[in-house]
């Protein structure tokens, strides 16, 4: 900054060099919507690894092809995810419970989220440590010590223990309800059961566990009292009485679980309401959860709603998220249908106009047919057919890591990893039946199985569209976003032509460096890309405006999908 000239001598300023590096945006962050066995729901999740997956969501699950379709993205390349949970309720009279509620020591918990998984959750309360210095610290009065209680939360099913100690339910810091709600990830206070409760005069809570530990714990009393006859050499008659006993205390511990299990429910299928509800947008919930994410490129929504004994996707859904994605600047994977089991399924449901699929001839969605086959470990590792959107999301990601985003995800590179098989086996005359329509094949050659195609759903060969290949689109996706982000810094500076003549450097800099790694037809900069931003885009009507006009152009790589070989006899060399 400026310095004030007050005495003879040297004066030194650092001057800005006016160079605003631009960072290239993730290019294959994918996010997958969908039902799960337990976690959040409408409340996105980052995740790193399959293991994060079972972590939070609880991993693979018979109801649901989401656990699946994210395993696949890992398997084959993918490094980030993000997943939504949703959750359908059961209707009707009689309907179980969306989440599990235990009652333990005068306290009222229920699960942090739906599902029977909360009937694996485990409570005790108890005194230990509790002191009139901790209360008297709290700001509690006289006999505080009643009111002050420690609390144990643990889920049987993974190991994970919490335990919060000095919990009380007047006003305090420490005040049960706000604590669960804000730091703990199993259980929260049921609501509205704070309110029974007189502040003036709590009641003194005690020891206490939740039925399902408290039956277990006479199993461990019991089987010590076994123990100890058979020790001392007691009677016969007096061990059998004590295997008895053991016996049915172990009978008790699956009565409780029982009971907790039956009252609770894993909902049921899900249905377009769930993934586009009423005020979805301005609530964030279903796909539009992901509003609450900073950034995604690849959308996937596996298949949901049953047919027969495979499951579908709701075309409404379908036309909705590519709606979204184009607002998100991502790419919607589209799995095929159950129904297409040939490849003339398959061109009469994309093509007939009574029966379009999925009807949304949108830039940034692309369709890939066949399904795949694999084990699935959940059935002794028999072999079925599943939806191959989180296998194709992996394969993008590996290519973009490996090649960059201007690379189609395809060919001989994009091999499924984990794939056993394919539910349908074109040959060459049917895919060059598909491929012109805008249908992207997954083909089996010998030893392998790869995606052989690159279209969007407007690669339609009649269409003639500039958004044919997905690379393209994508490249233009990357850009776009990775510009936006790097121009904020743009908005109230003075607009004139030293502004004009930063962003040229700036915006011109990042082309640059694509061109370097690739990224654009041409042999020199000036074939390739090209960056404007002067008095001819940006005029002094658009001055008045508040607008300054950044035109940027590049030449944009496609994918060779046809190689021609031509192949002739050289006529004998004759001597004339």
């Amino acid at each position: 900054m400026p310095v004030a000239l007050s005495y003879p001598g040297v004066y030194i300023e650092e001057v800005p060099s006016g160079v605003r590096t631009i960072t290239g945006v993730a290019t294959s962050v994918a996010a997958f919507v969908g039902r799960a066995l337990r976690g959040e729901t409408h409340d996105p999740s980052m995740l790193n690894s399959f293991g994060d997956f079972e972590r939070i969501f609880g991993g693979l699950w018979l109801k649901s092809q989401l656990g699946y379709a994210v395993r696949d993205f890992f398997l084959n390349g993918g490094s980030q995810a993000i997943v939504v949970r949703l959750y359908h309720a059961e209707a009707g009279v009689g309907a179980k419970a969306a989440t599990a509620v235990l009652e333990v020591g005068g306290l009222l918990l229920e699960a942090r989220s739906e599902g029977s998984w909360g009937a694996q959750l485990r409570c005790t309360v108890d005194k230990e440590g509790v002191t009139d210095d901790a209360a008297n610290a709290l700001g509690l009065g006289p006999a505080a010590k009643a009111k002050l209680f420690n609390l144990t939360l643990r889920d049987a099913a993974t190991g994970v223990t919490e335990r919060y100690l000095n919990l009380t339910v007047v006003e305090s810091p420490r005040r049960v309800d706000r604590l669960l709600e804000s730091e703990s990830r199993l259980a929260r206070w049921s609501t509205g059961k704070l309110k029974k409760l007189d502040p003036a005069n709590p009641p003194a809570f005690e020891a206490a566990s939740d039925p399902v530990t408290s039956a277990e714990q006479e199993v461990v009393k019991a089987q010590a009292a076994l123990s100890a006859k058979v020790m001392a050499g007691a009677p016969a008659s007096e061990i059998t009485t004590a295997q008895g006993v053991v016996t049915a205390k172990k009978a008790a511990v699956v009565t409780e679980l029982g009971k907790l299990i039956d009252a609770v429910s894993d909902g049921v299928d899900l249905d377009f309401s769930d993934f586009t509800p009423a005020d979805g947008e301005s609530e964030k919930h279903g796909i539009y959860a992901l509003a609450k994410t900073d950034l995604f490129n690849l959308l996937c929504i596996p298949p949901y709603k049953p047919n027969g004994d495979s499951y579908d996707v709701d075309t409404s859904v379908l036309a909705a998220a590519a709606s979204y994605v184009e607002k998100r600047r991502a790419l919607l994977l589209v799995d095929p249908p159950s129904t297409w089991k040939s490849k003339d399924d398959a061109k009469k449901g994309f093509t007939a106009e009574e029966n379009d699929y999925p009807g949304i001839p949108s830039k940034n969605a692309a369709l890939f047919f066949p399904r795949i086959k694999e084990p699935n470990p959940l059935r002794e590792g028999r072999i079925e057919v599943f939806a191959p959107c989180g296998a194709i999301a992996g394969i993008f990601a590996r290519t973009d890591a490996a090649r960059g985003v201007w690379k189609a995800p395809a060919g001989l590179e994009a091999t499924f990893v984990g794939v056993t098989g394919l539910a349908v086996n074109l040959t060459d005359a049917e895919n060059g039946e598909l491929n012109p329509l805008g249908m992207n094949c997954l083909r089996a050659f010998p030893g392998m199985r790869v995606v052989w195609g690159a279209r969007t759903l407007r690669g339609a060969d009649r269409l003639a569209d500039d958004w044919k290949y997905i690379p393209v689109r994508r490249t233009a996706l990357f850009i776009e976003e990775s510009l936006y982000r790097g121009t904020q810094w743009v908005v109230f500076e003075p607009n004139d032509e030293p502004l004009w003549a930063q962003i040229r450097l700036n915006v011109g800099s990042f082309m640059h460096s694509l061109f370097r790694q690739g990224a654009f037809q041409g042999q020199s900069p000036k074939d390739a890309y090209f960056v404007k931003c002067d008095k001819e885009t940006t005029t002094q009507d658009d001055i008045n405006k508040g607008i300054v006009n950044i035109v940027v152009g590049f030449a944009p790589l496609k994918p060779a999908e046809f190689v021609v070989v031509r192949l002739q006899q050289m006529a004998g060399q004759i001597q004339a």
